[in-house]
């Protein structure tokens, strides 16, 4: 199966988001810094994962986003069919 990079860059934030404490928001910023991937993919990327409610944003200066559910319940699976479309 082939992944594109945007199913890649999403899953690569994903993982950075479950590493960080759960109470915490991460600017985009930061993950696009620590993963380096580009902001601007990230935005779009992330728009449709807070759409499917896998992840939280929070705007403002403490703003940012956070895992919406526990790191455990979240599959690969999930964050690919919001970036990728149906799998099957």
């Amino acid at each position: 199966m082939k992944i594109s990079t945007k199913g890649r860059y999403g899953l690569r934030a994903v993982i950075e988001l479950a590493s960080c404490p759960p109470e915490k928001y991460i600017p985009l910023g930061c993950i696009a810094q620590q993963q380096k991937i580009s902001l601007n993919y990230l935005e779009h990327s992330f728009s449709a994962l807070k759409k499917a409610g896998l992840v939280i944003g929070l705007s403002g200066v403490q703003g940012g986003y956070k895992l919406a559910k526990n790191p455990s319940d979240i599959t690969l699976k999930d964050v690919l069919d919001v970036l990728e479309g149906d799998l099957s």
